[in-house]
């Protein structure tokens, strides 16, 4: 099996909380996304009491240190079980368009034809079909930037202002947190956005 790009790694290590997630989303349009179930990563829990322990005894600090190590080392392999084992999974809610290869869901997938909606609808633009006399997009129904509101012919990001148009979360500067798009300030440690 091809490995899948269409997915955001939500995936946590180091902390009390470790564990390996991955959220699958469709390439063509931001309706459909399918989150896998979160599967801990019990070293990684035990390593990081251990880190806390550590840092309260200050001669253990290099045992600290020593855990910590020893559960990034041990997290490589899992993380990469835990990803096949969620792409496993989420291809059954996803095609791969044999023409662009984008993953595609069920309501932008067109089974009679074999293909995703963004190339049907390039294709109807270069026939003729509905197109804006080459302006380069298929109609008016494409999908909009929600930063510049630009029109996009699909594609994760803008290619008027980089907007990652895909992307229903982003990460904190400060801390590294996964946060919603709309967040005004990090729910872990305050940052400011």
């Amino acid at each position: 099996m091809t490995r899948m790009k269409n997915y955001r790694d939500l995936s946590t290590t180091g902390t009390l909380s470790a564990g390996f997630q991955f959220e699958f989303y469709c390439q063509c349009c931001d309706g459909f996304t399918w989150r896998s179930t979160f599967k801990p990563h019990r070293v990684g829990q035990v390593s990081a009491w251990l880190s806390r322990l550590a840092t309260l005894a200050s001669d253990l600090s290099k045992a600290g240190r020593a855990t910590g190590i020893f559960a990034d080392a041990g997290s490589r392999g899992a993380h990469d079980e835990a990803f096949e084992a969620a792409q496993a999974q989420a291809s059954r809610y996803f095609h791969q368009c044999p023409t662009c290869t984008k993953q595609a869901c069920e309501d932008c997938w067109d089974e009679n034809r074999g293909e995703c909606a963004v190339c049907l609808k390039q294709q109807a633009g270069r026939g003729g079909q509905g197109g804006h006399g080459g302006d380069g997009y298929a109609d008016d129904t494409t999908h909009r930037c929600p930063n510049c509101q630009a029109p996009s012919t699909g594609g994760r990001f803008c290619h008027e202002c980089g907007f990652d148009t895909a992307s229903t979360h982003k990460g904190c500067p400060s801390c590294g947190s996964v946060m919603p798009r709309a967040a005004r300030f990090c729910t872990d440690c305050g940052h400011g956005f």
